[in-house]
């Protein structure tokens, strides 16, 4: 009997991870990520027709299940799967949003609370089938405490005001040699403004150690324990998960502040897509 193709895919704000699942093999591919609150239908298509090395004319596809930032809204969610389908022809599309990817991968059939903690943050109760309770993820102007945005946003407040010592904005200098005005002209003035804010957060993972890069990565991550995480019902009695670029960047921040707010921890994973893998496998 014949198993089903499936193309698995996990996107955020930054990367798409792809997974091409037949006959319990899976070949993978990468792409930019595909958040539908920056780029437009044009956008969608192109990036499948020339960064995705699939071609479905001679590859046959079953199902798309695709998991990703800003499918929680039902207008996204609808463009992106006409557009989905334009591409792919016969194959049954399904859209999902990013944080049921994290919950699937880190929480299978059993319950929990998941949080993600990449170039934005989000975070749900989940029951095992469903999404539950969740607080509001407001993107990187309002919200995405904990993740990479936030982070990137606090270094070039640090970096443009003088805050970072002479060691750090020797650094800097080294690490990203744009001007304050580059800055702000590539911030202010071109497209996907939240994925030029999350690269800065490159330079809290290369400087651990100094104790302004810790107070910056303690207080982004506790911004988001105290915003989200505390606000969920049933915390002390349930397994928190974590997955991200930031979870598993700083996964000591996560474990101490865990242990200082009497959470129960469970997985940390950078990526879910072997997760997802798992969870599709069983069917």
């Amino acid at each position: 009997m014949k198993t089903k193709c499936l193309l698995i895919a996990d996107s955020g704000s930054t990367k798409t991870d792809w997974c091409l699942l037949e006959n319990n093999r899976c070949k993978n591919y990468s792409t930019q990520g595909i958040n539908p609150y920056f780029i437009t239908p044009c956008d969608v298509t192109a990036l499948l027709q020339t960064e995705l090395k699939i071609n479905p004319a001679k590859q046959t596809i079953d199902e798309v299940h695709f998991y990703g930032a800003g499918l929680g809204n039902t207008e996204n969610k609808k463009w992106m799967q006409q557009c989905f389908k334009k591409y792919f022809g016969k194959a049954k599309i399904f859209m999902y949003s990013d944080i049921l990817a994290s919950a699937r991968a880190t929480c299978g059939s059993k319950a929990g609370i998941v949080c993600i903690l990449g170039t934005g943050s989000n975070s749900c109760k989940y029951n095992g089938k469903s999404i539950g309770f969740k607080t509001p993820a407001l993107g990187y102007i309002l919200g995405d405490e904990g993740g990479a945005t936030q982070l990137g946003k606090k270094v070039l407040q640090y970096h443009c005001h003088g805050i970072f010592d002479a060691e750090l904005q020797t650094a800097f200098a080294e690490q990203f040699p744009e001007t304050e005005q580059e800055i702000l002209e590539n911030l202010y003035r071109k497209p996907l403004g939240n994925r030029y804010l999350a690269q800065f957060a490159h330079f809290i993972f290369t400087q651990r150690g100094h104790y302004m890069i810790e107070n910056i990565a303690e207080d982004c991550v506790n911004d988001f324990f105290i915003n989200h995480l505390l606000r969920y019902p049933g915390l002390a009695k349930t397994k928190v998960h974590f997955t991200g670029s930031v979870a598993f960047a700083l996964k000591d921040i996560v474990k101490n502040l865990c242990e200082q707010y009497e959470i129960s921890l469970g997985t940390i994973t950078q990526k879910p897509m072997k997760g997802l893998i798992a969870f599709h496998q069983k069917g």
